[in-house]
């Protein structure tokens, strides 16, 4: 296991720990199941992109804060092949941060790649009312945002604040290439 993983797993560990909550508690919060939060923290499997929503929905933290708080400080200049990357494979999912969380900046940037065909449901915001600005950069990706439905494609930009459910849907002949600015 690489040291991001490591860190990433120790982190959600003292999140729960932090929020004096057993692995049941969790479990019934998150609805993920308490023998996969336990294989979480020691760091056994990694975790989707779905389940990392549903546990920063608990912890009320946008995932890119949980992912500053595995990572390193802030540095200025943030070079293409510093950038970290996570890929989801059952999902299809993979993140760019591209501007990564800082505690002395308020805007963060991902690149988002989505293969096509695929679909990621969070059913709750991370923090509700985070300000998303979603820019299309290639292909298609429908999205459901609350109960709004929109359908984006290359130079798209969808602005919104999400207080409920979402979904992130690709057609099966293309996949989605887009960045989120994240206020």
């Amino acid at each position: 296991m690489d040291s991001f993983s490591t860190n990433l797993a120790a982190r959600l560990k003292q999140l729960r720990l932090d929020t004096d909550l057993t692995l049941d508690q969790l479990a019934q919060q998150s609805t993920i199941s308490r023998a996969t939060l336990s294989r979480l923290e020691k760091g056994e499997v990694s975790p989707t992109a779905e389940v990392l929503g549903k546990l920063c929905a608990v912890y009320g933290l946008p995932m890119s804060r949980l992912m500053a708080m595995v990572e390193d400080e802030f540095v200025p200049l943030v070079r293409a092949a510093d950038q970290d990357v996570w890929h989801d494979a059952k999902s299809g999912f993979t993140r760019t941060k591209v501007s990564p969380p800082a505690e002395k900046l308020k805007a963060e940037v991902i690149r988002g790649t989505l293969e096509p065909g695929k679909q990621i449901i969070y059913d709750q915001p991370s923090l509700a009312g985070l300000e998303h600005h979603l820019i299309m950069l290639e292909g298609a990706l429908f999205i459901r945002v609350d109960d709004h439905h929109f359908s984006l494609k290359a130079g798209d930009c969808l602005r919104y604040q999400l207080f409920a459910s979402s979904e992130f849907i690709t057609p099966p002949d293309s996949g989605a290439d887009y960045f989120i600015v994240l206020v």
